[in-house]
């Protein structure tokens, strides 16, 4: 078996009224958030899925189905320190994860740092092995017309 394993994650979530705004455990002010059954944490599942992907546990919806009540309004790091909790159990140590938030608006410039070092402390690594980007979709599509944000992440775990 080799040594090295990547994982490609993929999330989206519709945008809605009455919902907390929560980017890489980072609650950023904003009218508007993300719909779904935990927090909603788009950026946080991609980066959950990439890992579950590489260390084949299937994905997030099987980890922590939305059909499962214990999950509803569920903090998403909490839920991502459970992955790392996994992928430590069968031998796994993350190399790096690179996440992109896919979003018109609001601006993560801000956030950006507090966003990595969030991921980083779930998962039990340095800040240096996270990355968080951001791109728009210039007024193109649900991300664009601002009903929805996506996020992809990309890791490498090493089996030790």
């Amino acid at each position: 078996m080799t040594r090295l394993r990547i994982g490609q994650g993929y999330d989206v979530h519709r945008l809605t009224e009455g919902r907390k705004l929560i980017l890489g455990g980072v609650e950023i002010p904003w009218e508007i958030g993300l719909l779904g059954h935990s927090d909603a944490d788009v950026l946080t599942h991609a980066v959950m899925d990439a890992l579950s992907g590489a260390a084949k546990l299937g994905d997030i919806g099987k980890l922590f189905p939305d059909t499962d009540p214990q999950y509803a309004g569920a903090d998403s790091l909490d839920l991502l320190r459970r992955v790392a909790a996994l992928l430590r159990e069968r031998g796994f140590a993350v190399v790096n994860v690179d996440a992109a938030l896919i979003a018109q608006r609001p601006k993560i410039a801000p956030y950006r740092e507090r966003m990595e070092e969030n991921l980083a402390a779930a998962l039990g690594v340095d800040r240096e092995q996270v990355n968080v980007k951001a791109t728009t979709e210039e007024g193109l599509g649900f991300t664009g017309d601002g009903s929805g944000m996506a996020a992809q992440a990309v890791v490498l775990l090493e089996k030790e």
